[in-house]
């Protein structure tokens, strides 16, 4: 089926980010699992709370405007969350991974701020009054992991984990 109203894209893009977010509440505890950063495994466990706050904030934007969602697979995250497997993978433990997995970390970040600030726009034109300040939080939120990401990447020689 293609899109051929705005109506139809806002569901569309709104179904593809469920699935992104969907996705990154499934990577982020491996990414917090594989920081060495006390600080960055914070990050990314705070960022599993938020994420599912976020999935439940789609969940009340579907009931207030009586839509439905398309059942499809984000595979713009899909990748994403497939390159952080392979710095896994590839880089060891310590502070060189720990800049990998922020480095993609924040790619998501960026993917989904673009994608919510498309949806909040696509809500303002077409009247989602209601919808709107759920939308908009979660874009705040989505900037506010980037810069908070970005701080620890700038800070550099965080204190490691102790292993358990």
């Amino acid at each position: 089926m293609s899109v051929k109203t705005m109506e139809e894209l806002f569901v569309h893009e709104l179904s593809d980010i469920y699935s992104a977010e969907k996705q990154m509440s499934k990577a982020l505890p491996r990414l917090a699992k594989n920081s060495e950063s006390e600080k960055l495994a914070a990050a990314f466990e705070t960022h599993l709370e938020e994420t599912l706050g976020q999935i439940e904030r789609i969940d009340q934007v579907v009931q207030i405007l009586g839509i439905k969602l398309k059942r499809m697979k984000c595979v713009a995250m899909e990748g994403l969350v497939e390159e952080s497997k392979e710095m896994i993978e590839e880089v060891e433990a310590g502070p060189v991974r720990d800049a990998a997995l922020i480095g993609g970390a924040q790619k998501a970040e960026h993917y989904e701020i673009a994608a919510y600030g498309t949806i909040c726009a696509l809500a303002r034109q077409l009247g989602y009054n209601d919808a709107l300040p759920l939308l908009e939080a979660t874009l705040k939120e989505e900037k506010a992991t980037d810069e908070k990401l970005t701080m620890i990447a700038e800070g550099g020689g965080q204190k490691a984990r102790r292993a358990a």
